[in-house]
């Protein structure tokens, strides 16, 4: 069984659509997670090629941490919509990826720093400046509510990266003059 297999079918779903579109369109890809884990990264990893444009995660809990390596602006609070764009954003620049998503939250199953169990922000940054979030309000056990979180992960890097073309030519090569874009 492979960790693609333990997966629900929405899921496997949008991991082999953004498998796809990344070997597709020589797309780079990077996470940031403080609330699942590496439960993601393990996850994105598992997707097919993903060697040749996974660039890596970053597992950020103490918020020290998101904020030297992230940039994350001190004070910000950890559960909230800004947290997860300033992680997506510091992942993107820190892999120099095409596309980043960040997950943050309150896991449960106890309430955390005022925000209920279930509480969760998803953020996403593209090389091409678009900065966003997604909040969810999930239920279940804290095992469900990091599930769901990769699930709707996996799901918004797919969403995005059905939009994106790569920008030039990638990081370190030259360019010999050909537009290497799919039309």
């Amino acid at each position: 069984m492979t960790a693609l297999d333990a997966l629900d079918s929405d899921t496997q779903s949008h991991i082999a659509r953004l498998s796809e579109l990344a070997a597709e369109r020589e797309l780079r890809i990077g996470v940031a997670e403080s609330l699942t884990s590496g439960m993601l990264a393990e996850t994105i990893g598992a997707g097919d090629g993903a060697s040749g444009w996974f660039a890596g995660g970053i597992v950020a809990y103490f918020t020290d941490v998101k904020e030297r390596v992230l940039g994350l602006t001190p004070g910000t609070d950890p559960c909230s919509a800004a947290c997860a764009e300033q992680l997506a954003a510091g992942a993107r620049t820190l892999f120099d990826v095409d596309l980043a998503v960040s997950t943050t939250g309150v896991g449960g199953p106890e309430p955390q720093g005022g925000h209920a169990a279930g509480t969760v922000y998803l953020g996403w940054a593209t090389a091409d400046g678009d900065v966003g979030h997604r909040r969810l309000a999930l239920v279940g056990d804290p095992e469900e509510v990091l599930a769901s979180t990769v699930g709707a992960a996996v799901g918004l890097l797919a969403f995005h990266a059905e939009g994106l073309r790569p920008l030039g030519p990638r990081r370190g090569q030259e360019n010999d003059g050909e537009d290497r874009r799919p039309r």
